[in-house]
């Protein structure tokens, strides 16, 4: 019995013994590991403080590098800034080119502007009265006719025929009343016989009369002194009662409408002058004045129309231009007149530059009339003064300025000849 428990217990000791020589080779490996990463970790920190050193000393010495190139810079910058500095104080200090014109005294006008057609007066169509072929043509488009003037001619052959035999019948009627009357005073004639003679004949007379308006158709004459403006018939052309054949205008007087806002027209009067000038050539101006004030007010559009008379009209101007129609609304005789392009205009107000002695002054003014290239100051400006008229952009007040070149004076509208004026009251 006991060899057998004995045999049964030897296979526990070889079991024990690979456990403790596992345990043993296991605590060696772990000890070789600890013992290379302490190698390792050493040779790191070795490595670490020879990087730490060389770059503190590569540091040190890039510091020391941008240190100097930061004075270089900013001692650059200064001198720089100076110098602009010192650029800037030189062009402040430089007068500003600037030219001026003098401020004179004159006559200025504020106008009513207004643009229409001139139109003829008189312009109408000749109709054809009687039927027929045109025969002859006497005129032309442009052509200056007189009251009563041929400007064509229909066939007259049948005309002359119908008026031939109106004529005899005529005749002879007159013959049989004359007989008549002589037998009547004889008493050889009866009343009924008597009158129905006398019918017979004032019937032949009225046929005659008939006859001659007839024929007289056939000339086709001018209603008024004028001109052909159009012609619409040509030689053979048959023409009959009703037709347009010409169109004659007369072109003395041209006129032009213009509608005026009512407020406007209140201070107006018929035979007040006007200033008028072609639109496609402005420097063809004539006279003209109001002829006709209408005496109602368009309920549509409120306005008033005026209808203008043109006097002594160029011959280059032809009816049915278009014009620019100026009336003087109000003068100032003695005002003090500035160039326009002196004016700096703002929101509510309007101010000048005014040289003074070298020196850019700038002065508000108060504005008046205006009209072609003059205002009128009202305040603010006197009489001698020059305004600054060109290079004022750049101006404040207190500027230096030289004048290039002397001062010029101003134009008044007294020295130049009349032109088409372009402004209103302000």
């Amino acid at each position: 019995m006991t060899d057998s428990s004995s045999n049964k217990r030897l296979p526990a000791v070889p079991l024990i013994a690979g456990l403790v020589i596992a345990a043993l080779l296991g605590l060696y490996t772990f000890n070789a590991a600890s013992a290379k990463s302490e190698t390792q970790t050493g040779d790191n920190a070795e490595t670490a403080d020879n990087n730490s050193s060389t770059d503190d000393g590569a540091t040190a010495d890039g510091t020391s590098d941008g240190d100097d190139d930061s004075d270089a810079q900013d001692s650059d910058t200064k001198d720089s800034d100076a110098k602009d500095k010192d650029e800037k104080d030189k062009d402040e200090k430089a007068p500003i080119p600037v030219e001026a014109a003098a401020i004179e005294t004159g006559r200025i006008s504020s106008y009513i502007s207004a643009t229409a057609n001139l139109v003829p007066e008189s312009e109408v169509r000749v109709l054809a009265e009687w039927e027929g072929r045109v025969d002859r043509l006497n005129v032309e488009e442009g052509d200056r006719i007189n009251k009563g003037q041929v400007l064509a001619e229909l066939a007259r052959q049948d005309g002359e025929i119908t008026l031939q035999k109106a004529k005899l019948k005529a005749s002879t009627s007159r013959l049989a009343f004359d007989r008549a009357e002589r037998l009547k005073e004889q008493e050889l004639l009866s009343p009924d016989a008597f009158d129905k003679i006398a019918l017979d004949f004032e019937i032949a007379s009225q046929e005659q009369a008939e006859a001659e308006w007839q024929y007289e158709k056939t000339l086709i004459r001018s209603p008024f002194t004028g001109r052909i403006t159009e012609r619409m018939l040509q030689p053979g052309q048959h023409v009959r009662p009703g037709d347009e054949l010409f169109t004659v205008a007369d072109f003395d007087p041209l006129i032009a409408r213009i509608y005026l806002p009512e407020r406007d027209v209140l201070t107006l009067d018929e035979g007040r002058g006007v200033n008028i000038s072609l639109r496609a050539d402005n420097t063809i101006h004539f006279a003209g004045s109001i002829r006709q004030i209408s005496p109602v007010v368009d309920t549509a559009t409120g306005t008033v129309k005026v209808t203008i008379e043109a006097r002594s009209v160029p011959a280059k101007v032809r009816p049915g231009a278009f014009v620019h129609i100026d009336i003087v609304r109000d003068t100032v005789a003695d005002a003090v007149l500035m160039p326009r392009d002196a004016v700096v205009r703002e929101l509510q107000s309007a101010y000048v530059f005014v040289a003074n002695n070298g020196v850019a002054e700038k002065r508000p003014v108060t504005l008046g009339l205006e009209e072609e290239d003059l205002i009128q100051a009202t305040s603010g400006l006197t009489t001698g003064e020059a305004v600054i008229i060109a290079g004022q952009g750049g101006l404040k007040d207190g500027s230096a300025i030289k004048l290039i070149p002397e001062p010029t004076t101003t134009a008044s509208l007294d020295d130049a000849p009349q032109a088409t004026a372009k402004a209103a009251t302000s």
